[in-house]
């Protein structure tokens, strides 16, 4: 059975990739280059799931809205 998940994916102010699995709480990873960062984010996912031991939440992806405020 294949699995399917939702990676938010941002860049960092170094220029470093950081990708999240908004399914998966806690599973997140970071590299250099996008390819780098799609590898290191499955081998999380599956690690996730191990550690996990059970299904994970179904959310059903919508969208990204950037919020501003004041600081």
């Amino acid at each position: 059975m294949a699995l399917q998940f939702d990676v938010v994916i941002e860049r960092d102010e170094e220029g470093i990739y950081v990708a999240s699995v908004p399914q998966l709480p806690g599973c997140h990873t970071d590299a250099a280059s996008l390819d780098e960062l799609m590898g290191e984010i499955r081998e999380a996912i599956e690690l996730c799931l191990e550690v996990q031991g059970r299904k994970p939440a179904a959310l059903e992806f919508i969208g990204i809205q950037r919020v501003t405020i004041a600081a």
